[in-house]
């Protein structure tokens, strides 16, 4: 090949940097990030505005669902644990994900958030779902497995992190 010879000529271009191949590679876990934030924000807004959620036992109640749970679960003492208070695990568990929607849609500490959200959905698959059979009828393996790729690469687009990250190279810069 000749340098300078073009040989994408039939390869649109989208921006700059690259063909869309290499754009539709850069944005590839934007859609991910999006589901995810927004499940995480809507699953902790559903159970903080649920009254019969957050309560010790009832039907529908935290309560008595992680007792239904505790005999068919992969580590019982996580759920006997979540037992000693099950209104404020249903708080801690509401909270956590919203913190973790919020932080990845923001893109804000993109990684913490998203081992945030691994944690929390490998806790309700070794609980909640373990029993699911197939283990596929069970969706936070699949949580679990979802977050995984924004752990290791974080939010490197369209997001606080970016602009910060370009924020401290431009200070850095101009030193």
């Amino acid at each position: 090949m000749t340098h300078g010879m073009r040989t994408d000529t039939h390869t649109p271009h989208f921006g700059e940097g690259g063909g869309w191949r290499d754009n539709a590679t850069r944005y590839a876990l934007l859609p991910l990030r999006l589901f995810l934030g927004v499940t995480f924000i809507y699953a902790g807004l559903d159970k903080l505005t649920d009254s019969a959620f957050m309560r010790d036992s009832g039907t529908g109640s935290i309560g008595d669902m992680m007792r239904a749970v505790r005999d068919s679960s992969a580590v019982p003492a996580l759920v006997d644990l979540s037992l000693k208070s099950p209104v404020g695990f249903g708080y801690a568990i509401a909270f956590g994900e919203l913190a973790v929607g919020i932080g990845t849609l923001l893109g804000l500490f993109t990684r913490l958030a998203a081992l945030g959200g691994a944690l929390i959905s490998l806790s309700l698959w070794l609980t909640v779902s373990w029993a699911s059979d197939p283990y596929y009828y069970g969706n936070d393996l699949a949580y679990l497995m979802a977050w995984t790729p924004l752990i290791l690469a974080g939010a490197p687009l369209l997001s606080v992190d970016a602009a910060l990250r370009s924020r401290r190279r431009q200070r850095g810069g101009h030193r």
